[in-house]
């Protein structure tokens, strides 16, 4: 089984672009992931598409052909449809494809444009996440959803929201100097834990903001990276996904993420690695509590010992285990359909040592990402390997 080797990425700025369409957007980012490449987009046998909410916020469906034509790209081209995590999905699906030899070469990422809507209806927009039946026509929101699952953690295991006020203040310390990123804004603890609330006990700098934006990468087999002569040192040496009920009230339990727990074992074991074995990980922080439920469920730390990381300096950049050196969702932004990809874009860049950051981790050699759907009802995990 070949190696799947990232030969370049490319990013869009994230933030508020409500003039651009969601395929110009990702026309941007593929470009980018071709030039950083320097593969030819000839030589592109297949692209894979993340995108959420395209029927409603820009009245497109059926966006596969959008995304290899926004490119010029003449290949089979498929959209991956998986709330927010569309693109890690398309990230798995395309990994397995170079893998099982039915392509050398293939773009995958994904898009989104959300702030040409007003914010009640992206709201409501993102809400056909969540169980309709028996959530969204009660009334629940994400942030109401998450709140449920804070509280819950709160009850279980203790902590604070200063514990995850130090989540945002160390991401956004994060995003300083990452020219992608929504929010380039240091913040202090004492900022976060004043903010007004959204949904109790979750508050504004709990949350991550409203994103348009857009991420892709050209992934190689071995053979081709070495006939073609590419310098693609980092790979993606495993692969998980896992699901989980969608409404929360059918979950045994709301502290912990099955989901997440079971892709993350299925990555480590099809890269033959342990938790402990990696060096920084891009987890999905869409709120604070979620950096926390995520580092749990992939083995990071013990249930109830998360919510403090950050606060202890364990996460930090200059901590035993740095985790989203990229700003995470939380100040790098969110473009629901494109989070994923954009995550292994950024941590192929960490490990490279092309990133900002990279200095922080310039002894690295593993990372992990770990991209989630709804209140974590479908994961997906990738490990990358610095194999040269």
């Amino acid at each position: 089984m070949t190696r799947v080797r990232v030969a370049g990425g490319g990013l869009t700025h994230f933030g508020v672009h409500p003039e651009r369409t969601s395929r110009a957007l990702f026309g941007e980012a593929g470009e980018a992931a071709l030039e950083d490449a320097g593969v030819d987009r000839e030589d592109v046998e297949s692209v894979f598409f993340g995108n959420f909410m395209g029927e409603l916020a820009e009245h497109q469906g059926h966006m596969g052909p959008l995304a290899a034509e926004a490119l010029g790209i003449d290949a089979p081209s498929t959209r991956y449809e998986s709330a927010c995590a569309s693109s890690g999905v398309a990230v798995r699906q395309a990994v397995q494809n170079v893998r099982n030899g039915e392509a050398d070469v293939v773009l995958v990422g994904g898009a989104e444009r959300m702030n040409n809507l007003p914010t009640a209806e992206t709201t409501d927009a993102l809400a056909i996440a969540a169980d309709d039946l028996y959530e969204v026509r009660a009334g629940m929101t994400f942030p109401g959803a998450y709140a449920l699952m804070e509280d819950a953690y709160f009850e279980e295991h203790g902590g604070t929201r200063e514990d995850l006020a130090h989540i945002a203040v160390k991401n956004h310390q994060n995003a300083l100097g990452n020219e992608y990123a929504q929010f380039q804004k240091e913040i202090d603890v004492e900022t976060a834990m004043e903010a007004p609330p959204v949904a109790e006990p979750i508050h504004l700098y709990d949350a991550c903001p409203i994103t348009d934006g857009a991420a892709a990468m050209v992934l190689v087999s071995d053979s081709y990276a070495e006939e073609h002569d590419l310098d693609a040192p980092i790979a993606i040496t495993g692969t998980g996904q896992g699901s989980d009920r969608l409404a929360l009230q059918d979950r045994d339990e709301l502290t912990r993420t099955p989901a997440a727990e079971d892709a993350g074992a299925e990555a480590f074991e099809d890269a033959g690695i342990d938790p402990d074995d990696v060096d920084l990980a891009e987890v999905h922080d869409c709120f604070t509590i979620a950096e926390a439920l995520a580092i749990e469920a992939l083995g990071f730390f013990e249930p109830g010992e998360g919510i403090a990381a950050a606060r202890r300096g364990e996460t930090t950049a200059t901590g035993d285990l740095p985790v989203n050196l990229s700003g995470g969702l939380k100040a790098k932004g969110h473009p629901v359909g494109a989070t994923g990809a954009s995550q292994v874009v950024e941590m192929a860049k960490l490990l490279a040592g092309t990133h900002h950051n990279s200095d922080a981790v310039a002894d690295a050699t593993v990372g992990v990402t770990h991209n989630a759907g709804g209140t974590v009802a479908s994961t997906a995990v990738h490990v990358l390997e610095v194999v040269e």
